[in-house]
């Protein structure tokens, strides 16, 4: 009978052994923040955006749009790829710039005028801390 017992209570004991005190959380100071370190090049800022073309853009309409709204403002290097959504084509822009507000407010201007310009959904926005030796 004795026996019948001790092994649920040595069970209970061994999962009281489990239970710890809640923990205070701990707030990192600010400075003590992890700092990236680039081991070729300097750290930038890659941005990506995904421009869905309504049908009624057309292959001239979206030329017309990289040649007025992007080239002439984005003197960093750049990429600009086709690709394909749910919703159709799509055009795909890499920006490498510095990690600044100018360059941000700039992006999202741009991203304001193709919405805009092809009364479409916004732009989709993707922001990468990358190192880049150009």
């Amino acid at each position: 009978m004795l026996n019948k017992w001790m092994r649920p209570l040595g069970f209970a004991m061994m999962l009281s052994g489990c239970q710890t005190s809640p923990l205070t959380p701990q707030v990192i100071p600010p400075h003590t923040a992890p700092v990236a370190v680039c081991g070729a090049g300097e750290m930038m800022m890659q941005t990506t955006l995904w421009f869905d073309l309504p049908s009624s853009a057309g292959a001239a309409g979206w030329s017309q749009f990289a040649e007025r709204d992007i080239t002439p403002h984005f003197p960093s290097p750049l990429t600009i790829y086709d690709g394909r959504g749910p919703q159709g084509n799509r055009k795909v822009l890499v920006l490498l710039h510095p990690a600044d507000r100018a360059s941000s407010e700039s992006i999202n201007a741009l991203r304001d005028k193709f919405k805009n310009r092809f009364a479409t959904q916004p732009v989709t926005r993707i922001d990468s801390l990358v190192c880049a030796a150009l």
